[in-house]
């Protein structure tokens, strides 16, 4: 019995690591559960699970009779850190959203619990902080994303063989056939179909722009400590392979399966055992074709953000990421077009001082002024609709 607390547990990472957990009742014990405002959600989670802490950063109006007392009650800004320093939890899985996720990780692996990650920010804004402080406690990082789980996967069966390569595959979006023009005047309801994944909308944007990719090469720069210049990026629009590594030999494995978040968030769980997710498996009988192609970086401009990031090193990670939760805000919110998102984060690149091997503060500090410096930017009369 494994007993974990869920950071995010009423977003869609976190409700399909409760579904597993329910199904796997007898091996995983959930003792907290933590949300941002959804509290009608969290409310019949806390029914269903019982925790023993249950945490909301917006405090309710009240809390239902039936569970008032069912739990000890947390409320505020800082309820990530206090739920990680309390809860009775073998393990931490981190799902909020935002830079919020950097310091609690680095507070679970303080206090000696192993992260289930899949929040992306932790890594990409303080992959140096997090992959040191993970050293530091003895633990494995265990990714939940579905191609860093592929990747996790496929080096279990590397036989301590070091690999050559990292090949990330992506969907390629709503926009994978998209002319550079169409993509730069998407809308927003364009923009939010994805034709694979059920995903929240920061990310689906993040995924139409293929900045969610981005993101995920500097997470497996840190994750696997892989240079970036041997990490490629591959479109696959049949999400089937969600991931590969090529060896010495010329020789690559890969992690198939269908697009079900509940097989790496499973995986993450119960590592390094495999139980039944309970859904569809692959039939390789019905599969027509699997198709790949090089990423445009033309049309899609930021994906190359990232490893300019990295070849900046320091806080250029942390000052990219701060900058698109801006630019992707601002878009939600119809106040730039999709195509101006790469360019804002870009322009906000070019302007914020970095900081090399930084502090925690020092990275929140470049988080900060990169926010400040795109709202900036948005303001003037170039990024205005």
């Amino acid at each position: 019995m494994r007993r974990i607390a869920i950071l995010g547990s009423t977003g869609s990472i976190g409700t399909q690591a409760l579904d597993v957990a329910a199904r796997h009742s007898d091996r995983f014990q959930v003792t907290a559960l933590v949300a941002h405002s959804s509290s009608d959600r969290l409310f019949e989670q806390v029914r269903a699970f019982r925790p023993q802490i249950a945490a909301l950063t917006v405090e309710p109006a009240s809390i239902p009779e039936d569970i008032k007392d069912a739990c000890e009650w947390m409320f505020g800004e800082d309820v990530l850190l206090r739920v990680v320093r309390a809860c009775d939890a073998d393990d931490v899985l981190v799902s909020v959203v935002g830079i919020a996720g950097l310091a609690a990780v680095m507070e679970a692996l303080s206090c000696g619990k192993r992260v289930l990650l899949a929040n992306k920010e932790p890594l990409v804004a303080g992959g140096e902080l997090v992959t040191e402080a993970a050293r530091k406690a003895g633990h494995p990082l265990l990714p939940v994303d579905s191609e860093h789980s592929a990747i996790f996967q496929c080096l279990q069966g590397a036989g301590g063989n070091r690999p050559e390569r990292l090949i990330l595959t992506a969907s390629g979006g709503p926009f994978r056939t998209w002319s550079r023009e169409a993509i730069y005047t998407a809308t927003k309801e364009q923009a939010l179909k994805h034709p694979n994944w059920s995903m929240g909308r920061k990310i689906t944007i993040d995924s139409a722009s293929m900045m969610n990719k981005a993101l995920e090469v500097i997470e497996a720069r840190w994750l696997f400590d892989m240079p970036a210049e041997r990490i490629d990026v591959l479109i696959h629009p049949q999400s089937v392979i969600h991931s590969m590594v090529e060896y010495a030999d010329g020789a690559v494995m890969a992690q198939l399966g269908t697009p079900d978040m509940r097989l790496p968030i499973l995986y993450a769980m119960s590592w390094p055992e495999r139980l039944p997710t309970g859904g569809k498996r692959l039939d390789f009988e019905a599969l027509s074709a699997l198709t790949f192609e090089k990423p445009d970086l033309n049309r899609f401009p930021g994906l190359g953000l990232a490893y300019q990031a990295l070849a900046c090193g320091g806080t250029m990670s942390a000052i990219l990421n701060g900058a698109n939760e801006i630019a992707v805000d601002a878009f939600l919110h119809d106040r730039i077009r999709f195509g101006q998102i790469a360019q804002l984060v870009e322009e906000t690149m070019a302007s914020v001082p970095v900081t090399q091997h930084p502090t925690l503060e020092q990275v929140f500090e470049s988080d900060l002024k990169a926010r400040a410096r795109a709202k900036e930017l948005l303001a003037t009369s170039r990024f205005a609709i």
